[in-house]
């Protein structure tokens, strides 16, 4: 099978990819017949340039869109707007909002029944109307560099000549990398830029774990993610390292924990948030996930509770190397592998102390008899069940790590 994938702007690890000779890449630069370049601007918040901007766009008969990429300050944001431009026709559309009423406010932005669509994100992709050519990106700096592309490429899709003002605010300090990505895009303005762009990015966030180029024959034949893990043992065992394969814990509890599709609506965004998850190493991580699924679509149902609540003892597991958790009335059941991070002699000492509470049973599981739970709730109760094993000790292999069976 044949795959063709087309974009604007590559992310960097596919850009990296079509560099070392994974992917064939062609570049098309002739932009559509008629078509401008969008003219950029780079500004502190500023009221009276935004009111320039709008009135500017209400004054030729256009539209114009205010990205403001947060769901809890966005209507804050829009009566601030309806103030600055009291004559402006002004609606607000973002993913929390019913999909009849965001269906709706799309459809009269595009009957030109609103003059100003104070939105999120929600545009980046998919919106062709040749009516909007002003665009206004408040908090640019917080947005990464293709994804400010792509807002930006939502105007200017006509003969018209279109407006771009990324916007920072007043008391945010900006990081480096985020000033090479405006300065990136002030300095990519022009038409077909979209790939100097993408190679401005790989060079700021870097294309991931390759190695050089001389290696990428053996990443088409066994694909990137295993040839990375096989790199990273490599370069383990020649620092006279010992190499630890990755743990993957399964958990057992009967509960519904998944991103409903009423809660997120579009199907790779959800898929984008399950990797991220699935790829989590710190619960600082998840902190962060968990406020910005929060912050981009409001409160989360329960299965989405449930569904961090998981996250957030799968990664306990993973520290521990505890291969396995189920829940099974008022007990938990430990799988551990023959190599853990649990100091077994301070294990087997704990059992003897408290055996109504802690039994060993055969192939190295540890029942631990709990009480009942109810969730989402009770994910800390878990969490400090599991963490009576951490014994803050060094890792334990060989015959020493291996648990007996007490019949």
């Amino acid at each position: 099978m044949d795959v063709l994938a087309i974009t604007a702007t590559p992310v960097p690890r596919t850009l990296q990819m079509s560099m070392v000779g994974v992917r064939d890449l062609s570049i098309i630069e002739t932009p559509p017949q008629d078509r401008l370049a969008i003219e950029t601007y780079l500004s502190p918040y500023d009221e009276p340039l935004i009111i320039r901007a709008i009135e500017s766009e209400l004054e030729r008969g256009g539209q114009t869109f205010f990205v403001h990429n947060r769901v809890r300050t966005i209507d804050h944001m829009a009566d601030q707007l309806r103030r600055m431009v009291p004559r402006a026709r002004i609606a607000v559309a973002h993913g929390q909002m019913k999909s009849k009423e965001l269906e709706e406010t799309m459809m009269r932005f595009l009957r030109k029944e609103i003059d100003l669509l104070v939105c999120t994100t929600i545009i980046e992709s998919g919106l062709d109307i040749p009516s909007a050519n002003t665009i206004i990106i408040n908090q640019a700096d917080r947005l990464g560099l293709a994804q400010i592309y792509q807002l930006r490429g939502r105007v200017g899709r006509a003969k018209e000549k279109a407006y771009a003002y990324l916007i920072i605010s007043n008391d945010s300090i900006i990081t480096r990398d985020a000033e090479k990505r405006l300065k990136a895009l002030m300095d990519f303005s022009s038409l077909g830029a979209g790939f100097n762009l993408a190679m401005h990015d790989l060079r700021i966030r870097g294309g991931g774990n390759i190695l050089g180029f001389s290696q990428s024959g053996h990443i088409s034949a066994i694909g990137y993610e295993l040839y990375v893990k096989l790199i990273e043992r490599a370069v383990t065992e020649l620092k006279g390292e010992e190499w630890e394969d990755d743990i993957n814990p399964e958990i057992n509890i009967d509960i519904p924990s998944y991103l409903p599709e009423s809660y997120v609506m579009d199907t790779d965004v959800r898929l984008n948030i399950y990797r991220r998850l699935s790829n989590l190493l710190e619960k600082t991580e998840l902190e962060e996930i968990t406020e910005e699924i929060r912050d981009r679509f409001g409160s989360p149902p329960t299965e989405v509770v449930n569904l961090f609540g998981l996250m957030s003892i799968r990664l306990l597991l993973k520290r521990l190397r505890i291969s396995k958790l189920d829940l099974v009335r008022n007990s938990l059941t430990l799988t551990l592998p023959e190599e853990t991070h649990i100091d077994t002699e301070e294990l087997i000492r704990m059992i003897n102390a408290r055996p109504n509470k802690f039994r060993l049973l055969p192939n190295s599981k540890l029942k631990i008899h709990t009480g009942t739970f109810s969730f989402p709730g009770d994910f800390p109760k878990i969490e400090q069940v599991v963490e009576m094993l951490d014994f803050k000790t060094e890792r334990i292999n060989g015959a020493s790590g291996k648990l007996g069976v007490a019949h």
